[in-house]
């Protein structure tokens, strides 16, 4: 199946539309809780849907499903799967922008390879989207802190219990507590760093990667790109909130910015204009968000290779593809990675040429478009 194309899964449920690279579909958490789930009340809303195998039994039940989800590669499989569901809704935001006691069921799956202040907006998200009695329904793995973000739903959702064991995945229902709705948060915090010889701040949401510092592969591969880039057109493939790109608009390229987490769309996007500096910034699966002609000088990378804390290379592979498409004759791409990572490969099959600029903790690689 090519990284883009979406195809149809039968489930007794109905039908659920995928692809590749987009989560929740290999996760147990999400299949232990579609087979643990009741509903409650006519309207639900699920807070890390990915591509919604949780959601299936309460939309075969009748009930009304809300998707909250800011991943783009889940959000194109909800879209489609919003068709074959009428009672599907689907919405590209942010938990702190949850309406208030709006539901009777909430389902959400802890994101915990998004952080611990990501989990915890979700977790608030839930407790104010509940109508009292509501019940919201979690899952986890108990490695990945599943009985601590349990604690933290108790403190603010009501008190609940186990209901469901596979392995080290659980799931746990909680009944939201009579009272007033948690107060929605949900602000960017600042980021200082030195890069390319200049001080930027950047404006960094929760659950965004390498929100607490600039992630040192990201410092590497600054310090391999070109000293002049003045009026090149940059492409930056899962841009983040920006790491890569600020520095060198900075400098005068003209930069585009393609990432598929909205937390992070929207972190870039503050942190652009906190600066004074323009870029386009697209939410976007790889770079479906671009004209099929558009392509650039310089497209630069430091791609993920972690879905769901599993190490998946569907969405890298992908990157590279994306990257020959983007990159005009005569053009250059770097990409940093981690050693182990063989991304060589894919780059000569696509370019016929890579050359590694640093071989350490991490390895910068350059590849370049033959005219």
């Amino acid at each position: 199946m090519e990284y883009h194309t979406l195809t149809t899964l039968p489930t007794p449920a109905g039908p659920l539309w995928i692809k590749r690279g987009a989560p929740g579909l290999e996760d147990p958490a999400y299949r232990l809780l579609a087979d643990a789930v009741e509903p409650r009340g006519t309207r639900a809303i699920d807070l890390n849907p990915g591509v919604g195998v949780a959601s299936l039994p309460l939309l075969a039940a009748g009930l009304e499903v809300h998707a909250w989800e800011d991943r783009r590669s889940a959000l194109r499989a909800l879209e489609a799967s919003a068709a074959a569901h009428p009672g599907l809704r689907v919405h590209a935001a942010l938990p702190w922008q949850v309406p208030e006691a709006a539901y009777g069921t909430a389902l959400l799956v802890f994101g915990a390879d998004r952080g611990n202040a990501w989990v915890q907006a979700q977790i608030r998200a839930a407790a104010r989207a509940l109508e009292p009695g509501g019940l919201l329904w979690v899952a986890g793995d108990k490695k990945l802190g599943f009985e601590r973000y349990l604690g933290w739903a108790r403190e603010l959702v009501g008190g609940g219990e186990v209901v469901a064991r596979a392995k080290g995945v659980r799931v746990a229902v909680l009944e939201r507590a009579p009272g007033p709705a948690p107060e929605a948060r949900g602000e960017p915090e600042p980021l200082e760093a030195e890069l390319r010889g200049r001080r930027l701040t950047f404006w960094v949401w929760p659950g965004v990667f390498s929100a607490d510092a600039v992630d040192p592969a990201t410092r590497l591969l600054l310090e391999h790109l070109p000293a002049d880039v003045e009026g090149a057109r940059v492409l930056d493939l899962g841009a983040g909130y920006g790491a890569l790109s600020l520095p060198l608009a900075c400098e005068g390229a003209q930069v585009t910015l393609l990432e598929h987490q909205l937390a992070s769309v929207e972190s870039a996007r503050r942190s652009f204009r906190a600066a004074g500096r323009s870029a386009a910034v697209h939410h976007s699966d790889v770079d479906e968000a671009l004209q099929e002609n558009e392509v650039y000088d310089i497209v630069v990378s430091n791609p993920p290779f972690h879905v769901g804390g599993r190490v998946v290379l569907d969405v890298a592979e992908a990157f590279v593809a994306a990257a020959h498409r983007r990159t005009r004759p005569g053009g250059r791409f770097y990409l940093v990675a981690n050693p182990f990572l063989k991304y060589e490969v894919w780059m000569h099959d696509r370019f016929g040429n890579v050359r590694t600029l640093h071989a350490g903790r991490y390895k910068v690689l350059l590849a370049v478009k033959q005219p």
